[in-house]
């Protein structure tokens, strides 16, 4: 497992998690309070807490949660942490997984999870070449050594598959997350989130960018999600995540820069400079079309079918491809469409 998304491999280990934690006791957080009547609410991550947590940081930081009465807290992911097992069984009340596919995946191996709400509208997962040796369209693959790291190789494929390009074609190299393969001559192009951009300035200001997105996979990512009965039995505590979440990410729109350095104040571990331009590249792919018409947080039934037709089709799901109701939950979004902030 890499930052990025949750392997196959990953979520088949959850759904042994999970079968076991559901046959035990356990501790439901969210339904306890605290003394001055706030309640808790822990959003277990996919990975290290960074600037994808933007908005969430924000509205901690201003007290948009209090005003809600949720105490919020961040629950840090990691190789070691099985997260999604932990909101699956009810240890914690919601997570954020960072790429689509993942929430399909848990949810064809019958896992009780549901996504109620999408941050990042356009995936930012990105290929990024030299201008000396440029990809600006799937073709221009033709021939080309691609790094990427393991857990992102279904993405290439996906990509291949759309435009008609025979595998045998490209050549993919796991490179891990590092980019310094591209500068070094070891392969043609490497892969990136384009918000990852502190890393992302090793390449130079003039690399040449191709995003999933916009060549046609059209993925989420920052999807949050929770057990599916907790979502029918606390609708109201998830409704307010949304919007003091809504109003954390407006902020961030407003004023990218005052968002980092909050952010910053909440981990001190972040380079200030480089989440300043982080958070600008993150609130493009958090607001669009969508979003100025329906508000942040919206997703499309539609584009989550697209998806799970996409990945039926190369073969991703073993045990059957999921039905969409099994996928996502409508309700918490229905209930907040007047109050999640309409902007583009």
């Amino acid at each position: 497992m890499d930052r990025n998304g949750l392997s196959r491999r990953g979520v088949l280990k959850a759904g042994a998690a999970v079968a076991g934690a559901l046959a035990m006791p356990t501790i439901l957080s969210g339904r306890v309070f605290a003394a001055k009547g706030t309640k808790t609410l822990n959003m277990q991550l996919g990975w290290l807490a960074n600037g994808n947590q933007l908005g969430e940081i924000v509205a901690k930081q201003m007290g948009y949660f209090e005003e809600e009465g949720i105490d919020f807290k961040l629950q840090p992911g990691g190789p070691n942490i099985d997260g999604l097992a932990m909101v699956a069984s009810g240890q914690y009340e919601m997570g954020v997984m960072p790429s689509s596919p993942s929430i399909m995946l848990a949810a064809s191996q019958h896992i009780p999870i549901r996504c109620f709400g999408v941050g990042f509208q356009e995936h930012p997962f990105a290929f990024y070449s030299l201008p000396k040796a440029p990809v600006r369209e799937p073709k221009d693959l033709i021939g080309k050594r691609v790094g990427i790291p393991q857990t992102t190789k279904i993405l290439v494929t996906a990509l291949l598959k759309k435009h008609g390009i025979p595998e045998d074609q490209v050549k993919v190299q796991i490179t891990g997350s590092e980019l310094t393969p591209l500068l070094t001559g070891q392969v043609d192009v490497i892969t990136a989130w384009q918000t990852n951009t502190t890393n992302l300035k090793i390449l130079g200001p003039d690399a040449v960018r191709m995003r999933l997105w916009d060549v046609g996979i059209k993925l989420y990512a920052n999807n949050y999600y929770a057990q599916a009965d907790r979502l029918k039995e606390d609708p109201e505590l998830y409704a307010k995540f949304m919007k003091a979440s809504s109003r954390g990410w407006a902020l961030a729109r407003e004023d990218s820069a005052k968002a980092a350095g909050l952010l910053v104040k909440e981990l001190p571990n972040l380079d200030l400079a480089g989440e300043t331009d982080a958070a600008a590249v993150a609130v493009s792919v958090t607001f669009n079309a969508d979003t100025k018409e329906y508000g942040w947080g919206h997703f499309r039934r539609d584009l989550w079918e697209d998806q799970i037709a996409l990945y039926d089709g190369l073969g991703q799901f073993s045990a059957g491809a999921p039905k969409v109701d099994n996928v996502i939950d409508e309700s918490i979004l229905a209930a907040t469409k007047d109050v999640r902030a309409k902007i583009g």
